[in-house]
């Protein structure tokens, strides 16, 4: 059971370094929960590849930094799309 958790945590480390991925992106491609997603690549990604998880983390900070941003262009495209079925 623990090998299945380890090669996860690898395989969501990779997923995200990879495609720049948010949290919530990689636990709907894993199908898993955010907060498993969370524990596997900020607790058991650095007991076993250390190097990843520094990697993991920078994009996860990345991410952190620019959630204001993405959530002022998802609602200002909510908005617009309203706007369009108003007319």
């Amino acid at each position: 059971m623990y090998y299945e958790c380890d090669e996860r945590a690898r395989e969501l480390g990779n997923y995200i370094l990879e495609h720049k991925a948010t949290v919530r992106q990689a636990a709907a491609v894993f199908k898993v929960s955010k907060s498993t997603v969370h524990k596997d690549v900020s607790q058991r990604l650095q007991n076993i590849d250390y190097e990843l998880f520094l990697k993991v983390k920078e994009v996860l900070e990345e991410n952190l930094r620019e959630r204001h941003i993405r959530g002022g262009i998802a609602t200002r495209h909510k908005y617009e799309q309203m706007k369009k079925a108003a007319r």
